[in-house]
């Protein structure tokens, strides 16, 4: 029997990046007094991840005064503090520990703004350990990802477990690889020749219902 350990996407699985990045750049670019122009840039360069050489860029495209540093981590603060957890996830992960599930979170995404996140959720304090690509400089689907999640809660990969995400090939085709089971939070659309998931849900507290309450093999 596999451990009943289960690895967590963060953006689009545990947290809504959307709604919180939109959010975060409106409100840093109102902060400053900058431009629609300046909005639109930086919505555009944002949408799938963002990092410190993205604000050096904005400083050099629009000969800004501010410190590309400064504006990094004003938008580190403005996006943790615009991440609102549901509290039906929160209390799933909850009951996921009670149930004597391991755990992990394995993210994409810069340090700086995933742990921002998930100290500002709370998330952090329900999980056992947290792999993040912007730490090793390794992305999702790569198998080490999921391997360094596994490890950094006192487990190992080769005994098995879960997925859980949105993203069908970083998520669901790292997974495979990694030899866990997947659960597909369905949206996006699916590439062809991907292996399908083990399970699909509409939501991650579905997921969290479905290993809870099935404790599916």
């Amino acid at each position: 029997m596999q451990q009943r350990l289960a690895l967590f996407d963060l953006d689009g699985t545990l947290v809504d990046r959307q709604a919180a990045y939109s959010e975060a750049v409106a409100s840093l670019c109102r902060a400053h007094g900058f431009a629609p122009s300046i909005e639109q840039w930086l919505l555009a360069q944002l949408a799938d991840r963002a990092n410190t050489s993205d604000f050096a860029q904005l400083r050099a495209v629009f000969n800004l005064d501010e410190p590309a540093t400064e504006l990094w981590q004003e938008y580190v603060d403005l996006i943790a503090a615009a991440v609102t957890p549901r509290p039906e996830v929160l209390e799933g992960l909850a009951k996921l520990r009670a149930a004597a599930w391991t755990i992990g979170i394995a993210t994409n995404g810069s340090a700086d703004t995933q742990r921002a996140k998930l100290a500002a959720t709370g998330i952090e304090d329900l999980v056992n350990g947290v792999a993040i690509s912007g730490d090793v400089n390794v992305r999702k689907p790569d198998r080490r990802l999921f391997e360094l999640a596994a490890a950094r809660c006192g487990l190992n990969i080769s005994d098995g477990g879960w997925m859980i995400g949105d993203n069908p090939a970083a998520d669901v085709g790292g997974g495979h690889q990694a030899g866990l089971h997947t659960i597909w939070l369905r949206g996006r659309p699916w590439p062809d020749g991907l292996p399908t998931a083990h399970h699909t849900v509409d939501d991650v507290t579905d997921a969290i219902a479905l290993l809870l309450n099935e404790n599916p093999e």
